[in-house]
């Protein structure tokens, strides 16, 4: 390699370096280079021992507990478990209700009975109604008025 070669390579690792590139590769001609750096966890600053030795010891070691006392933390209620969700048989554009203005065939809150229609989707000039395929209660709808959707597309969210 010549020596502005060298030069450049140097520049172009202390730039790799600067924004954290882990990989590199380059490819031109005869020349052919791979970087790969390695982040090595970066040593405690002072900020971090000062932060440390600031920590009362009985906070920082718990009392002393019989095994059979310490349950692990109860993972959080998800409040969407058991929800069923009404997905888009088809490709369209999604409408809420029978006509502009009108009420909307569905809303959080309210109560649906499987096969009632709860949303129009256009598809190639054609009204295609969409019934709920199950009942229970409407929580969300994931969609807006007039916006395009995909098949398999979430629209409703109905608690059972």
């Amino acid at each position: 390699m010549k020596p502005q070669d060298m030069k450049d390579l140097r520049e172009l690792i202390e730039f790799l370096k600067q924004y954290q590139v882990a990989e590199f590769d380059l490819d031109r001609g005869d020349i052919k280079i791979r970087l790969k750096f390695t982040q090595a966890s970066p040593a405690p600053g002072i900020a971090d021992l000062a932060r440390l030795a600031a920590v009362p010891v009985a906070a920082a070691v718990p009392a002393a507990t019989p095994a059979a006392e310490v349950a692990p933390p109860a993972p959080p209620a998800d409040p969407d478990a058991g929800l069923h969700i009404v997905k888009s048989p088809i490709v369209g554009t999604f409408y809420g209700s029978p006509s502009p203005g009108a009420a909307p065939f569905v809303s959080p809150g309210d109560r649906v009975e499987k096969g009632q229609v709860i949303c129009i989707v256009e598809a190639m000039k054609l009204m295609n109604e969409i019934e709920s395929d199950a009942a229970g209660e409407v929580v969300k709808c994931y969609i807006s008025n007039g916006q395009p959707i995909e098949f398999g597309q979430p629209l409703f969210s109905i608690r059972p």
